[in-house]
């Protein structure tokens, strides 16, 4: 099954990452990576570090000619801002003392880090702690996406709110128009006039050295029923989507579905009521998120994350210098004011990394071909079922 591990420092020569159990004959070229790549460094409130990178992957293993060999895939990003760092990160010990960072930023990784690994030098959690691995995960996830887009399955992730400013999505938009309004939003929402709220919100927190958090949904359409399982934790594909969106940088919250909502009203207002037309289950309604005990039910797989504002802020808080413990005020990294649209990116980049495996699991082959094949003959046996 499709499985990634990523490698590398955010100021580190570059970003790593190695894919593997991507099936034989996929069409992928570094244009399919790239343009993801692109997509998660867009946005209204990122900070310096776009200005310096403009990531571009290298396919250094795993790919022939266009198409993917069923052996490793092997991806490379490189950091343009190497050079400055070059003495601060080198991987050889030097002569010349560097600069240790021992100031801990509340909300950040960096006291706990220092405390689980024992650093002295908060630089060292620092650097992997940092959001920039998210770039690496976007390579990967856009690998998973090119599999899944053989298969029929589209991701698009878009911004229900930032701050107090919340989106209007009419009822019933279609999967496309989603994509389309949301690519033309330098926020990635689909309504034009919370767009200009949400930047005028992101325009008054960079005054007030402040910053901002925000809600996103990724939606995944064209799952067939089926996949995932009830039978153990681990195997429940709402768990692994929840686990898998979680695990980016300043997630604090995931619901699938009706989600939290779901919690205040009557069964009989929650439920999908059943429905049998041209041969095939529907649903009435999408309360569920495409998904009944783990499993897919054919409906449009629709997630809802909540990310926390950025904890770097140029208006410092409270912190301990660690090692004397004296009272200091944070120090601040480079950093965005709101990553939200950046974020909905990084999520379609994790649905697809649970969602891809998931279907290799159900309609498992070592080439593409035979995958489609069997997910071919899956949905024959379903029609007039």
């Amino acid at each position: 099954m499709l499985r990634y591990l990523t490698a590398g420092e955010s100021h580190g020569p570059g970003l790593m990452t190695l894919v593997d159990g991507v099936p034989a004959g996929l069409p992928l070229l570094a244009e399919h990576i790239d343009r993801d790549l692109a997509r998660r460094q867009q946005g209204y409130g990122r900070g310096g570090r776009m200005r310096i990178e403009t990531d571009a992957v290298e396919i250094v293993a795993g790919v022939r000619h266009g198409k993917t060999l069923g052996s490793p895939i092997g991806l490379l990003i490189r950091n343009r801002d190497w050079k400055n760092w070059g003495e601060k990160m080198a991987v050889e010990p030097i002569d010349a003392g560097v600069e240790t960072v021992t100031i801990p930023r509340p909300g950040h990784a960096d006291l706990a880090g220092a405390l689980k690994f024992g650093h002295d030098d908060l630089r060292n959690v620092i650097e992997r702690a940092s959001a920039r691995e998210t770039a690496a995960r976007v390579a990967a996830g856009a690998v998973a996406k090119r599999l899944l887009e053989e298969l029929g399955v589209r991701i698009v992730g878009h911004i229900l709110r930032v701050g107090g400013v919340r989106a209007g999505v009419p009822d019933g938009l279609p999967f496309d128009e989603i994509v389309r309004r949301s690519e033309e939003s330098e926020m990635r929402c689909v309504d034009p006039d919370a767009t200009a709220r949400m930047k005028t919100a992101v325009d008054e927190a960079r005054k007030k050295g402040n910053t901002l958090g925000g809600v996103f949904e990724v939606i995944a359409v064209g799952m067939p029923p089926g996949v995932g399982s009830y039978e153990q934790y681990d195997r429940r594909l709402s768990g692994r989507l929840a686990g898998a969106l979680m695990s980016i940088h300043a997630m604090k919250g995931v619901e699938i579905g009706l989600g939290f909502e779901a919690a205040g009203r009557f069964g009989s207002e929650v439920h999908d009521e059943i429905t049998y037309e041209d041969s095939e289950y529907r649903r009435r309604t999408n309360n569920a998120g495409g998904l009944e005990g783990g499993i897919t039910n054919g409906q449009p797989v629709v997630c809802r994350v909540a990310m926390k504002p950025i904890s770097t802020l140029l208006k410092p808080l409270g912190s301990v210098r660690v090692q004397s413990h004296e009272a200091v005020e944070s120090r601040f990294e480079r950093s965005d004011i709101c990553a939200v649209p950046a974020a909905a990116v990084v999520g379609e980049a994790m649905a697809a990394l649970v969602l891809a495996p998931a279907m290799q699991e159900k309609f498992g082959g070592d080439s593409l071909e035979e995958i489609r094949r069997n997910l071919r003959t899956f949905r024959e046996w379903l029609a007039g079922r």
